[in-house]
């Protein structure tokens, strides 16, 4: 049987109030030997865990997991401390030449508008970026936007070249290039503005490169340049631009927009983005350094998020090394994924292995546990933390591995004390021991009359949709689910959730016991 050890045992303990710390009794003689040998088996646990996701392929989810778990973080107030955690990124020799490139792509991408006035500050670099030979398709994106309508159709480059030819047409009317047998006058465009579309824009171009300097750092180009749309026509060249702004020439007005996006940008979109270029250390180091900006709030104190246990320890005295949080973070955040990754195919040999450490460590009674919950209290506090991380990921591992019915889930409610209803039904079943007994005989009748229907399913369909209707029938009695008091009867859990679900609530009561201090 399974205990999940979430109540108090009135035998081994006293409490004070529901919130305080559990004043445990000293140990026997006989409850040390079990905590050692508790322990012993943790770190077996521990070890195979490691080794799991310390292979190549597996440490990518490890990070990525990881990565998830910071993009979820709630606690940094105010916008400033968030501008400062990705200003120290930027600041760092080490990890900006992958970082910065990712902000700014995120940037074009998502607010143009706040590079578009940097560029066009600037427009007299726009001379070599049309100027590069071979480059034609820049120009024709750019200029070749000519509208048949009106002047004021005209979009993008067009616009400017049209209005920058027609105020200075004395100087540049000249250099425009038409198709066709002539050219047009000023007073003829003037009356005709869909005339501009018979420009030869790629030729007129080349011309005001050659022969008009004065044009590219014209207000026309300026005002058209603004809104940040020539950022699409090649992002690569642009990113590069800015990033030489950035820390070649330390311009101020750059590094103002990339720090007011910093502070407005929601945390949670800031760190996919710019954390995924990162290696594993890469990304220990940025955690490390949220550590002084983290606030915890009564929410996340009261663990309500999975990513709160990280930063209750990161806003606290921070020690843990970068593979304790890769293995805490994968048992905490993705039970569900890690053991999978472990039941894996190519892992037979130490799913195996895995599973005779787990099979030492169930026990008839929950003594042995709450003796290790008594160590745990005297522990520091981030590896107590540790511990009851890998104790809540074996209490998932065994719940999925044995308890593969209804009735087995229903067993492990009533003998933890966990009260529940069916979903589909109004019926309550409390905890006492009565009700358990009760339970087990009910249980024994509700096996032998679903025995009864499989053999009547058997006896009365021939041929193929035997087996269709046998698997029918055992997916109808493991499709239940159950309303349960853990969460205040507040939603329906069905088999392949339950393991997580209660995995997670051992996990959440004693963490908030071990950090209540």
């Amino acid at each position: 049987m399974v205990f999940l050890y979430l109540q108090i045992d009135h035998d081994s303990t006293t409490t004070t109030t529901t919130s305080s710390k559990p004043q445990f009794q000293s140990q026997s003689q006989s409850q040390s030997h079990v905590v050692k040998d508790k322990f012993c088996v943790l770190h077996k646990v521990q070890s195979c865990i490691s080794s799991q996701i310390n292979n190549t392929p597996a440490r990518y989810e490890a990070r990525l997991w990881l990565r998830n778990t910071i993009s979820a973080f709630h606690s940094l107030n105010p916008p400033s401390d968030q501008c400062l955690v990705f200003r120290n990124l930027l600041d760092n020799k080490a990890y900006r030449k992958d970082v910065a490139p990712q902000l700014l792509h995120l940037i074009f991408q998502t607010r143009p508008h706040l590079v578009g006035p940097i560029i066009a500050k600037r427009c007299h670099l726009l001379n070599n970026f049309f100027l590069v030979s071979g480059n034609n398709s820049r120009i024709l994106q750019w200029f070749d936007n000519f509208s048949i309508s009106s002047e004021s159709g005209h979009r993008k480059g067009s616009r400017a070249l049209s209005q920058f030819a027609f105020a200075n047409r004395n100087t540049c009317w000249d250099e425009l290039e038409w198709r066709g047998a002539h050219g047009q006058s000023p007073a003829v465009i003037a009356t005709k503005p869909h005339y501009f579309q018979n420009l030869d824009v790629l030729r007129t171009v080349q011309n005001f490169l050659e022969y008009v300097p004065a044009f590219w750092s014209s207000d026309e180009l300026t005002e058209s340049v603004k809104g940040g749309d020539i950022l699409e026509i090649d992002r690569r060249y642009f990113v590069n631009l800015v990033l030489d702004l950035m820390y070649e020439e330390r311009c101020r007005d750059v590094w103002d927009m990339v720090e007011g996006f910093l502070s407005e940008e929601r945390f949670s979109s800031l760190c996919p983005a710019l954390l995924a270029s990162l290696d594993v250390e890469g990304l220990f180091y940025f955690l490390r350094s949220l550590g002084k900006f983290l606030k915890p709030n009564l929410e996340c104190k009261e663990l309500k998020f999975s990513c709160c246990w990280l930063e209750i320890l990161l806003s606290r005295s921070f020690s843990l090394s970068l593979d304790q949080v890769l293995l805490m973070n994968s048992v905490i955040s993705k039970p569900r994924q890690l053991f999978r990754l472990i039941s894996d195919e190519e892992n037979k040999e130490e799913e195996k292995n895995l599973e005779d450490i787990v099979g030492s460590l169930v026990g008839p009674s929950n003594e042995a546990s709450w003796a290790l919950t008594r160590e745990l209290m005297e522990m520091k506090r981030e590896e107590a933390v540790k511990w009851i991380a890998i104790q809540s990921w074996i209490l998932f591992y065994i719940l999925t591995k044995e308890c593969k019915t209804p009735e087995s889930l229903e067993l492990v409610f009533l003998k933890n004390g966990i009260d529940f209803r069916e979903a589909n039904e109004h019926s309550f079943v409390g905890s006492d021991d009565s009700d358990v007994e009760t339970f087990e005989r009910r249980s024994r009748k509700r096996r032998k009359r679903d025995k009864k229907k499989k053999r009547k399913v058997y006896d009365f369909d021939f041929g193929e949709d035997k087996d269709d209707q046998s698997l029918e029938f055992e997916f109808q009695s493991s499709a239940r689910s159950w309303f349960l008091s853990t969460d205040g009867f507040s939603f329906a859990w069905n088999m392949a959730d339950v393991p997580e679900h209660l995995c997670m609530y051992y996990l959440k009561t004693w963490i908030k016991q071990v950090l209540s201090e």
